[in-house]
C-alpha cells in the first residue's frame, strides 16, 4: 500500500557515499529527455529514498526551470547541494552529465568515421522520423504541465508566433514571459502562481537542511569569489588552447558559440536546438540540416541531459576542421570544449543562486514569473517540433520573407513519402501503443534498414 507522502517519516541522512551510488545510478539511468530524467529523479529522491519533500522539490525545479541550461542537470546539482553542500552538488552535477558524455563521444566517433555506409545512412533515417514524433510528445507533455489556463495557453501562443514567424530573439521571449509572470501574479495570483512552489513541505529530510540557507553568506564577497572561481574554470582551457595552438583555429569559434549556448539556453535543450542547428548549419557551417538532426537522435538515445547534442556538434566541427592535429584528436577535444564551456556555468547558476532561492520559498513574484516563463517555453518547443518536421519530411525548406515576417517554408514538391510514414509509425509506437521513447528509437532505427535492405537506397536525403 502506498502511504502519502505526509505520512512518511524522513528517512536518515545520506552519508555522502550512498548519495555518490545514487547520482552514478540517475546518470546511467537518465534517459527520456528533461521529463524522463525529472520524474527518475522524483521517483528515487522523493518517493524512495524521501531525501527531499515534494515541495522542496518542486520548489527547486521551478528555480532550475527559470535558469539557462538544462533544467535536469542543474536540479541534480541543486539537490546535491542541499544534501552535501558544494562537494555534492559537483558530484551530482557531473555525474548526471558524465555517462552521456561518454557514449555520444563514441558515437559521434563513429559517426564521423563511418556515416557513408549504407547501414548508418538507413539506421539514421529512420531515427530521424522518430525523433519528430518524440519532439511533438514533449510538446504535448510540457504543455499539460504548464498550460493550466487561458492566459498560460495565450502567453505560449504569442511566445510561438514570436520565434516562429517573426524570428524574436529567445531571450526576448523569456524576459517578456518573467515580466509578464511577474507583474501579473500582483493582480491575478490564482492564475500566474506556480503549483508546487513552496518551501517546507512533507518530510524529506532536506526540510531539516534549511540551516544551510540561513546560515550561508550571501554577501557581495561570497559571490565573487563564486563568480570569480567559476570564470577561472570556465575560461581556462579555452585560454590554454589559445595560447597553445593560436587563436585562428576553429576552438575559438566552438568556444565562443557554446559559451554563449550556456548563458541563453533558457527552457532547456528543446527550447534552443532549432536556434543552435541554425547556427551551426548556416553560419558557421559545421553540419548539413540532414547531420543536425542525426545528432538529436543519438542524444536522444543516449543518458544524461539532450543538450548533449551539443558534444556531437563541436566534435564534427573540430574534427573537418583539425587544423595541425589528427581529425581524431581535434574531434575529441572540440567534443570535449564544448562540453566544459556549456556545463561549467550550471554550476555557477546553482552556487551563486540556491541559497538566495531557499530563502525566498513561496515568493509570490518568483512564482509568477516560473510560470509564465515555462508556459513560453511550450511555444518555443513547437517552434522546434515544427522545425524538425520540416527538415525530415521535405527535402527543401526556403525562407519565407515579407515585412517583419521571417519563417521557415517547405517545397511541397520535396515531400519524402517515406520519412513520413516513418515518423507515422513513431507517433502511433508513442501515442497509441505507449512503447516507450527507447523503444520507439529502435524500432523506427530497424525500419530504416529494413527499407534500405528491400529499396537499395533511401528516399530523401541523409
Amino acid at each position: 500500500m502506498n502511504v502519502p507522502s505526509s505520512d512518511r517519516v524522513p528517512a536518515a541522512h545520506p552519508t555522502f557515499h550512498e548519495a555518490l551510488a545514487v547520482w552514478l545510478r540517475i546518470g546511467l539511468l537518465s534517459f527520456g529527455g528533461p521529463a524522463g530524467q525529472i520524474a527518475l529523479m522524483h521517483r528515487m529522491l522523493v518517493e524512495e529514498k524521501r531525501w527531499i519533500s515534494e515541495a522542496r522539490f518542486l520548489h527547486a525545479l521551478n528555480y532550475c526551470m527559470l535558469l539557462p541550461g538544462p533544467e535536469a542537470q542543474q536540479l541534480a546539482t541543486y539537490i546535491g547541494w542541499l544534501l552535501h553542500g558544494v562537494r555534492g552538488g559537483i558530484v551530482a552535477g557531473t555525474l548526471f552529465v558524465l555517462p552521456g558524455f561518454c557514449v555520444i563521444l563514441a558515437l559521434s566517433t563513429a559517426y564521423a568515421l563511418y556515416q557513408e555506409t549504407a547501414w548508418l545512412g538507413a539506421l539514421f533515417f529512420g531515427l530521424k522520423a522518430a525523433v519528430l514524433a518524440v519532439v511533438i510528445e514533449a510538446v504535448i507533455r510540457v504543455g499539460k504541465r504548464a498550460l493550466k489556463n487561458r492566459v498560460m495557453l495565450a502567453i505560449a501562443a504569442l511566445a510561438f508566433v514570436a520565434i516562429f514567424a517573426f524570428g524574436l530573439p529567445f531571450p526576448v521571449i523569456i524576459a517578456a514571459a518573467a515580466f509578464a509572470g511577474w507583474l501579473g501574479v500582483r493582480f491575478r495570483p490564482d492564475i500566474f502562481m506556480a503549483q508546487g512552489h513552496g518551501g517546507k513541505g512533507d518530510g524529506g529530510i532536506v526540510d531539516d537542511l534549511a540551516a544551510r540557507a540561513s546560515t550561508t553568506d550571501l554577501g557581495l564577497r561570497r559571490a565573487l569569489k563564486v563568480i570569480g572561481l567559476c570564470a577561472a574554470l570556465w575560461a581556462g582551457p579555452v585560454l590554454l588552447l589559445g595560447l597553445v595552438l593560436g587563436w585562428k583555429t576553429v576552438f575559438t569559434p566552438i568556444a565562443s558559440f557554446f559559451s554563449t549556448m550556456a548563458v541563453v539556453t533558457f527552457g532547456g535543450a528543446y527550447a534552443v536546438l532549432a536556434y543552435v542547428a541554425q547556427q551551426a548549419v548556416e553560419t558557421y557551417q559545421w553540419l548539413k540540416p540532414g547531420e543536425m538532426l542525426d545528432g538529436l537522435a543519438l542524444a536522444e538515445t543516449t543518458p544524461g541531459p539532450l543538450i548533449l547534442v551539443l558534444v556531437y556538434v563541436g566534435f564534427l566541427a573540430a574534427f573537418r576542421d583539425p587544423g595541425i592535429l589528427s581529425p581524431l584528436v581535434a574531434g575529441v577535444m572540440g567534443a570535449t570544449l564544448t562540453t566544459w564551456v556549456t556545463f561549467v556555468p550550471c554550476f555557477l547558476w546553482i552556487f551563486l543562486g540556491a541559497p538566495h532561492i531557499e530563502r525566498l520559498a513561496g515568493n509570490r513574484a518568483l512564482s509568477g514569473a516560473l510560470s509564465a516563463v515555462t508556459a513560453a517555453v511550450v511555444g518555443v518547443i513547437l517552434n522546434l517540433a515544427i522545425w524538425f518536421g520540416l527538415h525530415t519530411l521535405f527535402g527543401k525548406v526556403t525562407t519565407l520573407r515579407a515585412g517583419p515576417l521571417d519563417m521557415p517554408w517547405p517545397d511541397l514538391a520535396s515531400l519524402d513519402p517515406a520519412a513520413a510514414l516513418v515518423s507515422l509509425i513513431a507517433m502511433l509506437a508513442l501515442f497509441r501503443f505507449k512503447l516507450g521513447m527507447i523503444p520507439t528509437l529502435a524500432l523506427c532505427g530497424a525500419i530504416g534498414l529494413g527499407w534500405r535492405a528491400l529499396s537499395g537506397g533511401i528516399a530523401g536525403p541523409i
